[in-house]
């Protein structure tokens, strides 16, 4: 679809490790876009232990094409041994579509 815009979804631990993740994903024409939201606060058990964390998240705008190399990209350069990493389409706007396929064009 003309309209598909993937958004991908992670977190990292600080601003400073949020900031050059961006860049990088962006440099490398993975994403179009990175939304970097103020400090979120995460609840889980890890490894049977109750963890509580403030996080970064951030929020990837790519095509349906780059996404699968956008999380294999993510999972490889994460700083987490299983980072979050979700995905799901939506429905753009036609002109920002096309922006975003425009940015994610291979150099």
């Amino acid at each position: 679809m003309v309209d598909t815009v993937i958004l991908v979804l992670t977190t990292l631990p600080s601003t400073e490790a949020a900031a050059g993740f961006s860049r990088e994903a962006l440099d490398t024409k993975l994403a179009a876009c990175v939304t970097q939201f103020a400090p979120v606060h995460s609840r889980y058990f890890w490894q049977g232990k109750f963890e509580e964390t403030e996080e970064i998240a951030l929020l990837f705008k790519t095509t349906v094409e780059m996404a699968p190399k956008l999380k294999e990209w993510i999972a490889r350069h994460h700083p987490y041994q299983t980072p979050e990493i979700l995905s799901w389409p939506t429905s753009a706007h036609p002109a920002y579509a096309q922006w975003v396929a425009a940015q994610t064009t291979a150099l």
